[in-house]
């Protein structure tokens, strides 16, 4: 193997094969066994069942993996965006179960059987969900990169305020949930633009 086909990952295997040689030495019995038992190549993986925007998929995945990266990198649903990979953006907004969810927080084998919807499965190109048409109507895009998770984020806004689900800004837990201007301004608060447009 010449030095440049030899990556850190091929180097670290290597060390860990030899750390149980060494250690398996002036161990009567146990070195033949140590020796044996080859390390676990790679990542655990786990089996996988979702149902993404109506349709069950199954996976055997890396037990790491972001419910994120399914939906873009095994899925190719790339409406749900990357942004800043650490939950504070809200470009990975999704509804798991009916409550959204920053996608890039979560693993998918959490949510082994739960339904997935993402901006894709939110409504048909032909049929567009209220919130994508006044989006189009009030040009509310700026650069669109952030747009699919604002959206999601508003659908799962109103569907809260329906079930008069109240929020941190909600004064009076008694009286009829209204989307006031602090009642949005809070529950759209994980959701920024990106680029300033």
């Amino acid at each position: 193997m010449a030095p440049k086909d030899i990556d850190r990952r091929t180097i670290l295997k290597s060390c860990g094969v030899l750390a149980m040689s060494v250690a398996a030495v002036g161990q009567p019995g146990r070195a033949e066994a140590q020796v044996q038992v080859a390390p676990q190549l790679g990542p655990p993986s786990i089996a996988t069942r979702l149902t993404v925007n109506g349709q069950e998929v199954a996976f055997d995945l890396d037990a790491r993996t972001t419910l994120l990266d399914v939906l873009r990198e095994h899925l190719d649903l790339t409406g749900t965006k990357k942004g800043c990979d650490q939950g504070q953006c809200g470009a990975c907004t999704v509804h798991v179960n009916g409550r959204r969810v920053n996608s890039c927080l979560t693993l998918a084998a959490m949510h082994d059987g739960d339904t997935v919807t993402t901006i894709e499965g939110l409504a048909s190109p032909s049929r567009l969900h209220p919130l994508q048409r006044a989006f189009i109507e009030r040009d509310g895009f700026q650069c669109g990169y952030c747009t699919p998770g604002q959206i999601m984020a508003a659908a799962a806004m109103l569907e809260e305020a329906r079930r008069g689900a109240p929020s941190h800004a909600t004064a009076d837990l008694t009286a009829v949930l209204s989307l006031t201007d602090a009642e949005i301004s809070e529950r759209m608060s994980g959701n920024i633009c990106r680029c300033a447009a």
